[in-house]
């Protein structure tokens, strides 16, 4: 049984029989694990009533703790500074995020968890844990480790790289 990935790389093989393609194996799957992934990762999300980038933001106010300002939030989800301006908007209208201004400076705002965001946060992420399991229990424990392991270290080379650099 063929992937898509496969597939293309036949195709491709066909039309241009001298090219190196290796990095198509790599990247096209890649790609479209990541976008299989995200489909279906984000469905439970959806029903609680947010999305992917809003959990990533929750969930890092949640790990990181105490109050974080918009770009140290950026950081922490690789997103750009204008991205998480637009979630957090979103999550201080449900009352999931709370803004406080910097008594010092007025431009600067802290960021963090209101109560009801932290307990939304707590119910929904092990039920998201629990989901992201199932969808990898094809895979061995040890056929999971080996494969976090090599994108590790694909990770840190491609930081190394592109400076960690977020599009």
């Amino acid at each position: 049984m063929e992937d898509a990935v496969a597939i293309a790389l036949r195709q491709w093989r066909q039309v241009l029989p001298d090219a190196d393609l290796g990095t198509i194996a790599v990247i096209g799957r890649l790609n479209r694990c990541t976008a299989l992934l995200q489909q279906a990762t984000d469905a439970p999300l959806g029903r609680a009533g947010v999305n992917r980038a809003e959990f990533d933001l929750l969930c890092a106010l949640l790990r990181v703790g105490g109050e974080l300002t918009p770009s140290r939030l950026a950081r922490e989800t690789f997103a750009s500074g204008a991205a998480v301006t637009k979630r957090v908007k979103r999550l201080e209208e449900i009352g999931l995020v709370a803004r406080r201004i910097d008594d010092r400076d007025r431009r600067v705002s802290h960021l963090s968890l209101t109560e009801h965001g932290r307990s939304f946060i707590m119910r929904l992420l092990p039920k998201q844990l629990e989901y992201e399991t199932a969808l990898l229990e094809g895979l061995s424990p040890d056929r999971e480790r080996e494969l976090a392991d090599l994108l590790a270290e694909l990770l840190l080379m491609l930081e190394g790289r592109l400076g960690g650099m977020v599009g």
